[in-house]
């Protein structure tokens, strides 16, 4: 009991002393690289600079992406917990995860994951407890399906192109079949559990469904050109929730500035680089949402853009 004690006295004193600037370390990590976590990324780089902790001067800033591999997220998180950081950041629910399951006292705040509770990483969104803290991006669904029925007011069924082995995504697509739903529409799913299978997934919807869906799943989005090409090629309207992929050539997107989320992330880093407790520090969600759209695709894959989606857009890409 006493060594119990012992243990809880100390985890409390390691969150509550503040780290001594010339001496701090923050580890990130990420399930794979692409344009929305990689914007992430920069964003808390950004914030933790402007709060004064600089790189190569007072902060070793470390990142290693796991390149699309589970057990790499986890061997990753293995040598970040044995390193000994002041923080470390897991950017994606398959990190995230990682990290939690092997460290239970150096400081964790995750961001880009869409559902904290269904990933396990908190029990309470408002009041986590223990060493983890974050931020959510959970997607307006809502709002992406209305802006489907909006772009193409004939449409039957969204076909949902996911990893089946992430949470977040498995998440979403029980969010998706109930705004579907509401909306008289039906989803048709097909799964790629590795980047290599993103082009077959979205071929298997070719004739199944009137638009592809791509939810913030890291595994499709890392191959989202195999699937834009699918599209292109079948004229089937292609949707992501990540405003970072219409640049890629998806028709449209409605969601979070990546970089604004790593932004709002870091503040939560340097909040415990000052002495913060972060299991006493609530869980939010990301703000902001920002309609991107793109013309050239949806020209290729023959759609007819709406005045109205035109006129809401904050970013229109030619």
């Amino acid at each position: 009991m006493r060594s119990v004690l012992l243990a809880a006295v100390a985890a409390t004193l390691a969150f509550s002393l503040p780290a001594k600037a010339e001496d701090v370390t923050v580890a990130v990590t990420a399930i794979v690289e692409h344009p929305a976590l990689d914007a992430a990324r920069k964003g808390v780089l950004d914030v933790l600079t402007a709060a004064g902790y600089k790189e190569g001067e007072n902060l070793k800033f470390v990142f290693q992406s796991a390149q699309g591999n589970p057990a790499t997220a986890a061997q990753i998180a293995r040598q970040f917990a044995g390193d000994g950081p002041n923080v470390i950041v897991p950017i994606s629910t398959p990190s995230a995860q990682a990290v939690v399951s092997s460290t239970r006292d150096i400081p964790v705040v995750f961001t880009a994951v869409s559902d904290p509770l269904g990933a396990q990483l908190v029990k309470n969104m408002d009041k986590p407890g223990g060493n983890v803290t974050g931020l959510s991006d959970m997607s307006p669904v809502a709002e992406h399906v209305a802006l489907i029925k909006e772009i193409l007011p004939n449409a039957k069924t969204i076909g949902y192109l996911y990893n089946s082995g992430e949470a977040n995504s498995v998440s979403l697509l029980a969010v998706l079949k109930v705004e579907a739903e509401k909306a008289g529409l039906k989803v048709v799913e097909s799964a790629a559990t590795k980047s290599a299978e993103v082009q077959g997934a979205a071929r298997a919807l070719v004739g199944r469904a009137d638009a592809i869906y791509i939810p913030t799943d890291n595994t499709i989005i890392s191959a989202l050109e195999g699937a834009v090409a699918v599209a292109e090629e079948a004229k089937l309207p292609l949707f992501t929730a990540d405003t970072d992929s219409v640049s890629r050539g998806s028709v449209a997107a409605l969601g979070f500035n990546y970089y604004d989320v790593g932004k709002q992330t870091g503040e939560i880093v340097v909040r415990i680089l000052k002495g913060e407790n972060p299991g006493d520090i609530p869980v939010k969600v990301a703000a902001g949402s920002d309609l991107v759209i793109n013309k050239g695709a949806a020209a290729k894959m023959g759609v007819t853009l709406p005045e109205s989606v035109l006129k809401r857009a904050t970013k229109t890409i030619d």
